[in-house]
């Protein structure tokens, strides 16, 4: 059975984030639906739906007459997206509690999609294979992956942002399942027995006062500061999450740096 630890967690705090942080990658997801087909009318299971931003893209996507379900294991979260659904009138929308090992449906569907959920998986070709099954013949499959092992580089070098970089990058690399799930997408696909996927990249990229990159890294370090305590990477006294956000867009507008996020890796295929 594949196994998922979610090393973010599920405080006020980390939902309030993934909400930001799905504001933030809506563009690119929104070009991977479009991508693997969506279209009026379509049925699209969503997993790992978290706060709900995907399953809401993919409801305004498919429109009124389409049906999106929503799937994650905590209840906690999925009570925040049935607000932010009801709140945005997006009836077509349903949420269950459930893992996508345990989870089944009376129809298959057109779309199934995951952002972020291969990367927490112990057995991501397992997940593949149980996803593939919800999937009727000519539906298809698509996954939004962030590879989590590139630099979140500075140009001219801003050494607070290189630095809150590599405090992701470590975290990660020592609690995440699948560190290296959006360079395997292929491999795992294969694995899976699946068809070769299409795939596309986007970089993220930022500068000046303006950009969400600085409340991005700011936040992801703030939900990753009990597994930054409990590693002692760095001690308080040479680095604190308060303030961050203010201090690195203060660092990178005084350097005139340009910033890059993380490789966003997106793949998908027919069935």
């Amino acid at each position: 059975m594949s196994e998922t630890t979610y090393v973010l967690g599920h405080s006020r705090a980390e939902i309030q984030r993934l909400k930001n942080q799905g504001a933030m990658l809506r563009p690119i997801t929104e070009r991977l639906l479009r991508n693997a087909g969506i279209d009026a009318g379509m049925r699209v299971l969503d997993l790992g739906c978290g706060a709900g931003d995907v399953s809401m893209l993919a409801a305004e996507l498919a429109g009124p007459e389409g049906s999106i379900v929503g799937i994650d294991r905590s209840q906690e979260v999925l009570d925040v997206a049935k607000e932010r659904a009801r709140e945005a009138g997006l009836r077509q929308i349903s949420f269950v509690q459930a893992s996508i090992e345990a989870f089944s449906a009376r129809e298959p569907f057109d779309l199934v999609i995951g952002r972020y959920i291969l990367l927490h998986q112990s057995e991501p070709v397992t997940l593949l294979r149980n996803a593939a099954r919800l999937i009727r013949p000519g539906g298809a499959l698509a996954f939004h992956e962030v590879r989590a092992n590139d630099d979140a580089e500075s140009f001219p070098r801003v050494p607070l942002w290189d630095l809150a970089g590599y405090l992701i990058r470590t975290v990660f690399q020592s609690s995440i399942q699948n560190y290296y799930a959006a360079d395997r997408l292929v491999e795992h696909f294969a694995e899976a027995g699946l068809p070769h996927p299409h795939l596309f990249c986007e970089k993220l990229v930022g500068g000046g006062a303006d950009s969400s990159l600085y409340g991005w890294i700011a936040e992801l370090l703030q939900s990753l500061q009990p597994q930054l305590d409990k590693m002692r990477i760095v001690s308080g006294e040479m680095f604190t999450t308060d303030g961050l956000e203010s201090r690195l867009r203060d660092a990178v507008v005084e350097a005139r740096s340009q910033v890059f996020g993380p490789a966003q890796v997106c793949a998908w295929a027919p069935l």
